[in-house]
């Protein structure tokens, strides 16, 4: 999600990359131009190939929205449609989609474009062993974290495709020589950072990992250090899939802390909110992942809770996915009248006050010395 970096930093990036930064669905909103190149050619095979790129059409909602002043993003089917009826009028064989909308809505989009022969999708993380195919387009997920290689090859007769073969490639990193000139600049960029990138913090006993819709163990360990350095009641931490596990008996260092809290908008904020405010906030996440239609998804995942217990049915409807909401250090029911100190950070607000949530984690860390596996059993799912 480069573009959350804030559009000066963007622009900086663009023109130092020295390839095409594709956006097809990025507005601009007061003259509604596009605001970067929709699509890009090249020829592999003897094959014109035309790659169209698709960013995370809720953007301005999921981030926050003063990072994209003046760009409007959205799914767009109608200008995905425009510019595969423009790559194949400009001599296309192949129209790929590199998109950041999400597995789900990729499916659907499958569904009313026509003329995408592959669909790239990133965002939700999934890695799908094979492509699936929807009518006459291909789609592919090929994980995170460059644990996979997506591979998908096309055999073409007169501009049609007429044999596919697809795969996903595990990664094995200690058994791949790395690239010389890649490794040499990553080198070249850490080294003014690396003793404190290495210094070590503590150490962990279980299994720190973030994966899937609810909380993983290093949730757990954020919420519990946002609950005892902000002096709350409750915490809440946003629904990321991103950042590298570590294995029990590992030593934790800053750049591990790093890798788990790597946003430009870190601060911890405390506030009160009633128990009705926190079912509602609960009921709008799980909505923006489990809505029956795929483009009102907004992908990502459910926000962790710390201090905090619930049952999830993802099936029922909006508004009653949420129930048995009970406080962890009272086992009393969540108040809906009742005001509670709540903490959390990643906030899409403007000037939230508050620390870096990487400083408290540290402090946390230091003072544990060794993180013990967390035994609360947060979320209860039901009729998945």
């Amino acid at each position: 999600m480069a573009v959350t970096l804030g559009q000066a930093r963007v622009s900086e990036l663009i023109e130092k990359m020295g390839y095409p930064f594709l956006g097809g669905n990025v507005f601009d909103t007061e003259w509604d131009e596009p605001v970067f190149e929709s699509t890009a050619f090249f020829e592999k095979g003897g094959v014109n190939v035309a790659v169209i790129g698709q960013h995370f059409p809720y953007t301005p909602i999921a981030n926050p929205s003063y990072l994209v002043k003046g760009w409007s993003f959205g799914i767009r089917p109608e200008i995905i449609q425009k510019n595969v009826n423009k790559a194949k009028k400009k001599g296309a064989e192949i129209v790929v989609l590199l998109s950041h909308n999400g597995f789900d809505v990729d499916q659907k989009l499958a569904t009313i474009v026509n003329g995408i022969d592959v669909i790239l999708t990133g965002h939700t993380h999934d890695a799908i062993p094979k492509a699936i195919r929807i009518n006459e387009t291909l789609l592919l997920s090929s994980g995170s974290h460059g644990k996979y290689l997506g591979r998908i090859d096309l055999k073409v007769n007169n501009g049609k495709v007429v044999e596919t073969s697809s795969n996903l490639i595990p990664i094995f990193s200690d058994v791949i020589p790395p690239d010389k000139e890649i490794s040499n600049l990553i080198n070249k960029v850490r080294l003014p950072f690396e003793k404190e990138c290495n210094r070590v913090i503590g150490e962990t006993e279980t299994l720190l990992y973030r994966r899937g819709n609810f909380n993983g163990s290093w949730d757990d360990v954020i919420c519990d250090t946002i609950i005892q350095e902000r002096d709350t009641e409750i915490s809440l931490s946003p629904g990321f899939r991103w950042g590298t596990s570590i294995l029990p008996g590992q030593k934790i260092t800053i750049d591990d802390i790093y890798s788990q809290t790597a946003m430009n908008y870190p601060e911890v904020y405390r506030t009160e909110m009633t128990g009705k405010m926190i079912k509602e906030l609960l009921e709008d996440v799980c909505d923006n992942i489990f809505n029956p239609d795929p483009f009102f998804q907004q992908g990502g995942d459910m926000v962790r809770v710390g201090g905090l217990t619930y049952t999830c049915s993802p099936k029922n409807e909006i508004g009653k996915r949420i129930s048995n909401l009970r406080m962890v250090s009272t086992d009393k029911p969540l108040e809906a009248s009742k005001k509670y100190m709540v903490g959390g950070w990643g906030s899409i607000n403007p000037n939230v006050d508050g620390p870096p949530i990487y400083r408290l984690l540290e402090n946390y860390i230091s003072n544990k010395k060794i993180l013990k596996k967390n035994n609360l059993n947060a979320v209860k799912i039901r009729g998945m």
